[in-house]
Formats: structure tokens, sequence, C-alpha cells
């Protein structure tokens, strides 16, 4: 007997038994004349004709890997494979819910939102003078009894000064949508 029997290369290679018969009937063993296998020759091609995760599941581990790549580099690419695929499903999910929004749309419909508050603000102290002047006018005059004018050009222009100061001040606020 020139080679290994199947129960020998079995405990070379640690597969079973079984899977070393199949590989003998799939063509990935080398076999001598008589039978035998030719343990270095078959190690080269099951390795090369074998899938490394095929390999690895049946081995039950990474530590009896024959082949010529590192099993466990592999292992870790498969890994990270499968995680950054579930990550971008979860991704599609969450977008087709709704519960995730372009960030440029996002920093768009913010800067809009802003941009018309403060428009708002700015034609505030135009439309409220005369009414606050007004009433500020009737206040003073009850608790003093004497006629009061208040001009509402100046008031407008007291409120337009103290609006700017504060959008001013908010202007320096800046929204941060990440990275």
């Amino acid at each position: 007997m020139e080679g290994m029997s199947e129960r020998d290369y079995s405990a070379h290679s640690g597969l079973s038994r079984g899977a070393i018969q199949k590989a003998r009937k799939a063509g990935r063993l080398v076999v001598y004349s008589d039978g035998s296998i030719n343990a270095a020759a078959s190690d080269v091609r099951r390795a090369e004709m074998t899938d490394p995760d095929q390999q690895r599941r049946s081995t039950g581990g990474d530590t009896a890997f024959s082949g010529p790549a590192d099993s466990s580099s592999y292992l870790k690419a498969r890994t990270a494979l499968t995680v950054y695929q579930a990550q971008e499903r979860q991704l599609a999910i969450q977008k087709k819910k709704g519960t995730l929004v372009d960030r440029a749309r996002a920093e768009t419909l913010v800067f809009r939102l802003a941009r018309q508050e403060r428009d708002v603000w700015v034609t505030w102290p135009s439309r409220v003078s005369a009414l606050i002047a007004a009433e500020v006018a009737s206040e003073v005059e009850k608790q003093s009894g004497t006629p009061v004018i208040i001009e509402a050009a100046i008031l407008q222009r007291v409120l337009e000064t103290h609006v700017r100061a504060q959008l001013d001040a908010l202007a320096d606020l800046r929204v941060s949508l990440g990275q």
C-alpha cells in the first residue's frame, strides 16, 4: 500500500470518513493504483476544488483548514460582508418607512424654515407698531389722565432695532445633522 487508507486520511485531514468518501467520488482526492490515497496531492487538490467556507464547516472550525489561504481572514471578510448587507437592508427599510431622510433635503428644509421665520420677524414691527403705540398711549392716558401721543414710526424703528439684534444673535446658531 503506497498511500493512506480512508480512515488514516480522515484522521490526517480532520474530515469524517463519509466526507472522505464523498471527496473520492467527486474526484477531489488523488488515489494510487492500489486504491490508497496520496495525502499530499489530495490536500492540494481538495484545497483547489473546495470552497473554503465548505471546508470550515466540514471540519467544525478554523484549525483544520488545509488550503493555501488564511481561513480566519476569509471568515472575517465573509462576516463583514454579511454585516454590511444587513445594515444596507436596515437602511432601505428605514427609508421606506420614512424614518430615514436624505441629509441634503433635511438641511434644505431646515434652512427654508429658518428663512421663513426670519422674514416673519423682520416684518413684525411694521405690522404691530401702530397697535402697540395705540395700546400704550391708551394705558398711559388712563393712568395719568392727560392725553399722550406715541408716534408709531418711532416705535417701529425701536422694535426693528431690537428684533434685528435678536435675529443677529440667532444667526450664530448652526444646525448640525451629524458628521
